[in-house]
């Protein structure tokens, strides 16, 4: 059995009330719980906060919210990690893989969630979704002392653009685990196989400005008449 969770803490400092922040009429949230639902390799999906309005929301839009999160598990300082793992040990049910479905990712579909799952199935290894960065490390500079730029990476200045090799990020959008592998040391970035998602379905929202370019990816939706 599969099971999603869906971490959203009620405190976010750099946009407050950001994950039930309207996107194109709809909560954040409401995307990554659709997807989640959408995907037919899925058991369960639930939602893992510390906010009673986030519950509602979640639950309005199909997610289970069994219980709320305890106050110690949703600090600043707080980890996904032990969140999943509350989540684990509290529903006392058997699992063999988990995914972790962050809510600022609100492009990945279910589609994306299901070829994840797939390739940790086929790979025996945990995934981790990734993008294509555009801006690749060769080209970056710190800005010295003396206010001379300086190159990240050494010798870059002498690799053509055509010669460098694609660099890719982790997205954010999937992660799927093995639940037998969980510890509370556990990163969801430690060694896994990367699920490559195209950049315009890769949009995490951290900042005010990426909810306008989320929605200028938004898909359009289809009228029947």
């Amino acid at each position: 059995m599969i099971l999603a969770v869906i971490p959203a803490r009620g405190g976010s400092k750099g946009i407050p009330g950001k994950n039930i922040k309207d996107l194109y009429g709809q909560p954040l949230i409401s995307y990554t719980i659709q997807a989640a639902l959408d995907c037919k390799k899925i058991d369960r999906v639930v939602v893992s906060t510390d906010s009673e309005e986030i519950a509602g929301v979640a639950k309005k839009y199909g997610a289970d919210v069994p219980f709320l999160r305890p106050a110690a598990l949703a600090m600043d300082t707080s980890k996904t990690i032990d969140a999943v793992i509350d989540v684990l040990e509290r529903l006392q049910e058997t699992y063999e893989y988990v995914v972790l479905l962050q809510p600022t990712s609100p492009l990945r579909t279910a589609e994306d969630i299901e070829k994840a799952i797939d390739k940790a199935i086929a790979s025996g290894k945990d995934v981790a979704s990734i993008s294509l960065v555009k801006e690749h490390p060769v080209l970056m500079r710190e800005i010295g002392a003396d206010g001379v730029l300086v190159p990240l990476l050494s010798g870059g200045s002498t690799i053509r653009r055509q010669d460098m090799k694609e660099i890719y990020r982790v997205n954010g959008a999937v992660y799927v685990n093995r639940v037998a592998g969980l510890t509370k040391d556990t990163s969801f970035n430690d060694n896994p196989v990367g699920y490559v998602m195209p950049v315009e379905r890769s949009i995490d929202i951290d900042e005010e400005s990426d909810f306008l370019l989320a929605e200028h990816f938004m898909p359009i939706p289809t009228i029947e008449l």
